[in-house]
């Protein structure tokens, strides 16, 4: 299947909440009513609660309990309650998923996602952004198996979801990626273009010309996301450290190890981000 027949599918494409499509309009905009927003916000009762939960967790250790939308936009600011909302969304967006485990899926999303945060934030790149794309990394992978799940599962044969190998495996066998998906999926869905430019280019920002810095720091959360995800032993890391590509965005050598806390303790609170 082609990758525009994939997109003209129309079991593949889930619908963002209106609220979300609203926020990644507000990118674009100089200056958003955050009052406007929390409104929209508070006629959805379901993310309304979700971001509430999230904005009283351990995670942001707030001084006192907030109550309503317009305290979490005060208390957190726009831009992370923007993050949240749509993150939010899209987990919502897909219900289930045929042959994927939609709950290790987004673990591995918010471990990267909090892992991307980390990096960003040492190398001097936008955190937001990154925990942002960090959590659409791999979106593309949930269109695939939605699309044409016989294909997949097969794929799954070879290389697993998470598995280092996976997008070797779908670009020998249909011709494109998840990122590559992933990244169309961000254009249709409007985002600003450096989403899907992250996207399509994170896989190899050593040999990709059109690869950014952000492209490296989210290729380095994947990497950690998946050495948790799939429980890697000393010797296994040691062989697939990306130490040049560590180095390349400034990073001391075995630093995503030794000095980044696992992306179990990054997310501490944030879980209820992927239920």
């Amino acid at each position: 299947m082609k990758l525009e027949a994939l997109f003209q599918n129309p079991t593949a494409l889930p619908t963002a909440p209106k609220v979300v499509e609203e926020l990644i309009a507000s990118f674009d905009k100089a200056s958003v009513s955050t009052e406007e927003v929390a409104k929209k916000l508070s006629a959805d009762p379901v993310l309304s609660a979700k971001l509430l939960r999230l904005a009283n967790s351990a995670y942001y250790h707030v001084s006192r309990s907030i109550g309503t939308v317009e305290d979490a936009v005060l208390m957190l600011g726009f831009v992370t309650v923007r993050t949240l909302v749509i993150s939010s969304g899209l987990v919502s967006g897909f219900k289930s998923v045929p042959g994927l485990d939609l709950k290790q899926f987004w673990r591995y999303s918010l471990y990267t996602a909090c892992a991307a945060k980390w990096i960003a934030k040492k190398t001097k790149e936008n955190t937001d952004l990154a925990f942002t794309i960090g959590m659409m990394h791999a979106i593309g992978q949930l269109v695939i198996h939605s699309a044409m799940p016989e294909q997949a599962m097969q794929l799954g044969k070879v290389a697993g979801p998470l598995d280092s190998r996976r997008l070797d495996t779908e670009k020998q066998s249909l011709g494109y990626t998840y990122a590559d998906v992933g990244a169309e999926l961000a254009r249709r869905w409007k985002f600003p273009d450096v989403f899907a430019e992250t996207i399509a280019h994170y896989p190899d920002p050593l040999n990709d010309e059109d690869a950014t810095h952000l492209c490296g720091v989210i290729h380095l959360a994947s990497w950690r996301a998946r050495v948790e995800e799939n429980g890697l032993s000393a010797e296994e890391i040691a062989a697939c450290y990306p130490e040049e590509l560590a180095a390349e965005l400034g990073l001391a050598p075995n630093a995503l190890l030794d000095d980044m806390p696992p992306p179990s303790e990054l997310s501490a609170g944030l879980e209820e981000l992927i239920k």
